[in-house]
């Protein structure tokens, strides 16, 4: 089959390090071009790729077959829900909104359109990660069961750096970080059927959660923790033992061809284990754990 036409949205640092490149550099989709709110951003982006700095989102769907998000959450919900109302599969990022009821809308969208969605839950992408999930579901068949877990994201990125942008600073690590231990907890344990936190999203969270088949677990994050180097993972454990997996090294260059390999899929009609439904879970439990959040 030719290969796929995928535009580019957002201009930040997240389409300049992995959105752009990734697509452009792999031998089976095709970069049509970018489009961003600064004009100067997206044109600069463009050139880098030599390819077409779009004057309007509406210029850029009507050339590719699927969009790629690299922009904040809320703009997120409202342009990838044009995209898949014209037909176009869309690669999101995490979180896939600002709040529940926006990811909701996102993903009545997709599912009237019935266009293919991925999420880039980035760890999710990783070879140690899909072997950790794998002993920990066979771990927990011959045992009955696992008893608990923990998960952790400490790093100082909001403190300064590319990743320190608006939504970011403003929203704090809950949304930015807690996808991705949220995320891996739940596919590691069992889906998460409740949670309390504590702390601030500015500085420290702690969650609780609990989950389908009795297991508990505890998650911890900070984006202001000034580290040498980022603390990020999770463990899991039955009554024979513990799996564990650290995901500080962040994502390799064969994740992201793993990632556009099965992005390609998906816009083709096989359908992804983390696409925007899975999305909203992790929405509904990024926005219980604020709502705890906000009565402390």
């Amino acid at each position: 089959m030719s290969p796929l036409r995928v535009g580019v949205v957002g201009a930040g640092p997240w389409a300049h390090f992995v959105h752009a490149p990734m697509l452009a550099l792999h031998p089976n989709t095709t970069l049509v071009g970018v489009w961003a709110r600064r004009p100067e951003a997206t044109q600069a982006l463009a050139d880098q790729h030599d390819v077409t700095a779009f004057s309007s989102f509406d210029a850029l769907i009507d050339h590719c077959e699927a969009v790629a998000f690299a922009v904040p959450p809320n703009v997120q919900a409202t342009l990838a829900a044009r995209a898949a109302a014209a037909g176009r599969a869309v690669l999101l990022d995490k979180p896939i909104a600002l709040d529940l009821d926006g990811a909701q809308r996102l993903a009545d969208a997709v599912a009237e359109a019935g266009v293919g969605s991925q999420v880039v839950f980035s760890w999710r992408y990783m070879p140690a990660v899909r072997a950790f999930l794998e002993a920990v579901s066979e771990e927990a068949s011959e045992m009955g069961g696992l008893l608990g877990g923990r998960g952790a994201f400490v790093a100082g990125a909001l403190e300064d750096g590319p990743f320190a942008t608006p939504w970011r600073v403003t929203h704090g690590h809950l949304l930015d970080l807690g996808p991705h231990v949220l995320d891996l907890l739940d596919a590691a344990l069992g889906r998460v059927v409740a949670l309390r936190a504590s702390g601030d999203p500015h500085r420290w969270t702690s969650l609780l959660l609990e989950h389908d088949g009795g297991a508990t677990s505890v998650a911890t994050m900070s984006a202001t923790a000034r580290v040498t180097t980022h603390v990020a993972g999770v463990e899991a454990y039955s009554a024979a033992g513990g799996h564990a997996v650290d995901t500080s090294g962040g994502l390799q260059p064969g994740d992201l061809v793993t990632i556009v390999d099965e992005f390609i899929r998906t816009a083709r009609g096989v359908p992804h284990p983390l696409d925007v439904h899975r999305g909203v879970h992790l929405q509904y439990l990024l926005q219980a754990a604020s709502d705890d959040l906000a009565r402390t």
